[in-house]
């Protein structure tokens, strides 16, 4: 049976969509995520008072969240059937983490389509030494070694360390994917290092970083998009449903009925959490991206998956589909 993902919204339809724009600092409309940096006041075009009244609850109550959770949070979502967007921070810098691992997937996925039709199927060999911590699969592989498809799976999936290393190898390392990163139209997206040096992190890093519109568009593109053929595209989204390391972030914040595709992130300092997402609610052709990255003052400080979910939540509610 062919997954509603694969069908496209009419983009006349998505074209003449809602915008709702407000002020940098709180919730975005669409088209305003460079106001997030600059401060510049964004006007309202065509926002009806119940849209703005959505956007300024949203505000609040992710501003309330941010204070209990004592730390940011950065989150961007779209309902691609309305072309409504909710922003928050969309336009700060949080470091990508393991969710560089859903675009390096597609970075791998685009050069067998274009220019190394035998790569999917190839094997990968590595040795022990080259085992990070967190490969649940690859660890068990030292021996035999794994294809690049089964690399995919395990790095989407599971977030296996050492296949996201191999499969950066596959496009030329860090700099490869920030390239990659460059042909989706993302002048802000990169990735500097390896795992697992990419997930030490503070506050002024700039490397191995994303802001939440960025990834949210490069997500769109990609999963919802013409950035990868139509076969890959349903392959990639594929692994991002299946993902096993999300159930209590965006996933637990949204219905049980939706159909939820997502990549997660962990960092070890600041208390560094994120997860984006492909989300269809019960019965919708066109798909909601989500992309929600936190972090914590203290350097010390643990994660907190549940503000990731209560931030799925607000933004859903914000955008009307809850």
């Amino acid at each position: 049976m062919r997954h509603p993902h694969a069908r496209r919204f009419p983009a006349a339809l998505e074209a003449a969509a809602l915008t709702i724009s407000l002020l940098a600092g709180g919730v975005l409309g669409a088209g305003t995520a460079s106001a997030a940096t600059t401060g510049t006041p964004v006007t309202a075009t065509a926002a009806p008072s119940a849209a703005q009244d959505g956007a300024a609850v949203a505000r609040r109550e992710l501003r309330a969240l941010e204070a209990s959770f004592k730390g940011r949070i950065g989150a961007y979502a779209v309902d691609t059937a309305t072309g409504k967007t909710i922003a928050y921070r969309s336009g700060e810098r949080f470091p990508l983490l393991s969710t560089f691992k859903a675009v390096v997937a597609a970075a791998v996925l685009h050069k067998a389509r274009t220019s190394d039709p035998g790569l999917m199927s190839r094997v990968v060999r590595w040795t022990a030494a080259e085992v990070k911590p967190h490969s649940p699969v690859t660890g068990k592989h030292v021996k035999d070694g794994l294809t690049v498809a089964q690399l995919c799976d395990a790095a989407v999936t599971q977030s296996d360390n050492t296949a996201g290393n191999m499969l950066l190898k596959q496009i030329g390392g860090p700099a490869g994917l920030t390239r990659y990163f460059r042909t989706l139209k993302d002048p802000i997206s990169r990735l500097d290092r390896w795992e697992t040096e990419l997930n030490d992190w503070n506050p002024k890093e700039r490397r191995d970083t994303t802001t939440p519109a960025s990834m949210a568009r490069d997500l769109r593109a990609l999963t919802a998009g013409d950035a990868l053929h139509p076969k890959d595209r349903d392959r990639l989204n594929a692994w991002l449903i299946a993902n096993q390391t999300g159930d209590k972030r965006i996933r637990a914040g949204l219905p049980k009925t939706w159909t939820v595709g997502d990549r997660t992130g962990t960092g070890g300092t600041y208390g560094t959490a994120n997860d984006v997402a492909v989300i269809w609610p019960a019965k919708a052709a066109a798909p909601i991206i989500m992309s929600i990255y936190t972090n914590r003052r203290a350097a010390d400080a643990a994660n907190d998956e549940k503000v990731i979910a209560d931030t799925a939540t607000i933004l859903a509610r914000a955008l009307g589909t809850l």
